[in-house]
């Protein structure tokens, strides 16, 4: 078995001290393809992977637990008598040709219009967006392992009492809500913060996108999972979605307990050469607890190019997560069963392609054909500019179901592509405070949760027509794109100098 000699340790350990986290990465490549060679000799599952597996079921159930209101609203309401204004004519409305195919209305126990429904779908993002720095601060401070995963822990629990709260009462169930936000608050910004700790540099925009791709899975198995949950009346029906998820978030807590640890140091029976290649890889692990630099990073323009793209791309995500369900259910006439397998067509394209896009992403940077700032602004487009021609072309074609499918799943794929973009910008800027600084920018987009929520509410108000979805689907469009502009503007892949000050004070 091959194994790393001392020298070759010091050697490598010295090599990246000098090199630091501000310059190219292509000058980290020799030593790394060195460790990286002898790392990979060993036949065995590796501690960071296993981080990987569990990260990515952690966020399959969060996302799970936080989209099965999309569906479950559906059968929630009482739709039996649904508002369409006289002024508005047949063409602005789509025909129901497919009876058994279309979508009855439901007689739900809930009766909530439409500006009530955006208020119930954006109220966990009221409670979201409040953890979101705090949670990126208390894993740079003591760790993310904890706070992820009692943040899961706590969404899971939560998800399981809201059945109970909305039949008690409507306050209750918005608080229940907002509870689960700020349980699921934590997750990616302490996601982020161990990212930073366990993932060589050139593997990050390819373990982000494992990671972070049980997003789109668990939004892919609950919407139709959900859907079917909801048919099932006899067994309980739109309540059987939140129990679920809510027993599997738990049953993941205790997995995560036993294998996780913050970083490969704290880590009892890693591999001695997988932990000698992540410490070389990366560098002397800054663990300073110090206060975090708030000024210069609120007047950080980089910073700020992040949190406006990720706000454009949150509210075309928002859009069609929160709303897709009910477009497809009232303007498509689809039944529960068929909208929510649908609905999840975006998602599962989404998965697949952010892979790919994060694999070809990191080869163009081993080979040295682009720079990390021109790749991140590069996919950082593609994420943003086609899936949004997918919603205008969605506005465009109206009642062509298919239509409407294609330009959802196929323009959709390219979102994934943010993955290899914006989403691993902030452990260039800053290793350090990548926790604090995916906090603030998560925190802002997410605001999109309950903001897209309540102004698609407010413009389709009882005017459930194709003429209202078409500005809800401009609306989307024109907000990515533009914010997308504003990163391509700004936005840099350079490590900022208050990041790195302290650490090269200490090196002197």
């Amino acid at each position: 078995m091959v194994s790393y000699t001392k020298t070759s340790m010091k050697n490598a350990a010295k090599g990246f001290k000098k090199l630091g986290t501000s310059v190219n990465v292509f000058e980290r490549h020799d030593i790394y393809e060195q460790f990286d060679t002898v790392e990979d000799t060993k036949d065995c599952i590796k501690s960071r992977h296993i981080l990987g597996i569990l990260g990515f079921l952690g966020f399959a159930n969060v996302y799970a637990m936080r989209v099965n209101l999309s569906v479950a609203i559906v059968a929630m309401v009482n739709q039996t008598t649904p508002i369409v204004p006289s002024n508005q004519s047949n063409f602005d409305h789509c025909p129901v040709l497919n009876v058994t195919n279309s979508t009855t209305p439901s007689d739900g126990e809930f009766n909530w219009d439409e500006r009530t429904q955006g208020i119930v779908l954006g109220s966990f993002f009221y409670g979201y967006v409040l953890t979101q720095i705090p949670g990126g601060r208390l894993a740079e401070m003591f760790g993310g392992k904890m706070v992820y995963g009692f943040g899961v822990l706590i969404t899971a629990v939560f998800t399981l009492l809201s059945p109970i709260a909305a039949r008690i009462n409507f306050p209750l169930f918005i608080i229940v809500r907002v509870l689960e936000g700020m349980g699921e608050g934590v997750t990616f910004p302490s996601m982020h913060a161990m990212l930073a700790k366990w993932i060589p540099p050139l593997e990050r925009s390819k373990f982000g996108a494992y990671v972070y791709a049980g997003t789109n899975f668990g939004t892919i198995l609950s919407l139709p999972l959900s859907g079917w949950l909801c048919s099932l009346k006899l067994w309980g029906g739109w309540p059987l979605s939140f129990y679920l998820f809510g027993i599997l978030g738990i049953i993941w807590f205790v997995f995560w307990m036993m294998f996780v640890y913050d970083s490969p140091s704290a880590h009892p029976r890693i591999d001695r050469q997988e932990q000698a290649f992540i410490l070389a890889s990366i560098g002397p692990q800054d663990e300073d607890k110090g206060s975090v630099p708030w000024l210069k990073m609120f007047t950080c323009l980089p910073l700020w190019a992040i949190l406006v793209t990720q706000c454009g791309n949150s509210w075309a995500f928002y859009t069609i997560l929160t709303e897709l369900p009910t477009y497809m259910a009232q303007i498509l006439h689809f039944k529960i069963e068929t909208n929510a397998v649908l609905s999840a067509i975006p998602y599962l394209t989404s998965w697949w392609a952010g892979i790919f896009f994060s694999i070809f992403a990191d080869w163009l940077l081993l080979k040295g054909y682009i720079s990390l700032s021109m790749s991140y602004k590069l996919w950082n487009s593609v994420a943003s500019i086609i899936p949004s021609l997918g919603l205008i072309g969605v506005a465009y074609v109206g009642c062509d179901k298919v239509a409407v499918q294609l330009l959802l799943a196929i323009p959709g794929a390219f979102g994934g592509a943010q993955y290899a973009g914006n989403q691993m910008n902030h452990i260039a800027l800053s290793p350090k405070y990548a926790g604090t600084m995916y906090g603030i920018t998560n925190a802002a987009s997410n605001m999109c949760g309950f903001l897209a929520p309540y102004v698609i509410g407010l413009l389709i108000n009882g005017r459930e027509t194709l003429g209202q979805w078409r500005m809800v689907f401009y609306l989307a469009a024109g907000i990515n794109i533009g914010a997308n502009l504003f990163y391509v503007a700004f936005a840099s892949a350079k490590e900022v100098a208050w990041s790195r000050s302290q650490r090269a004070s200490t090196s002197n």
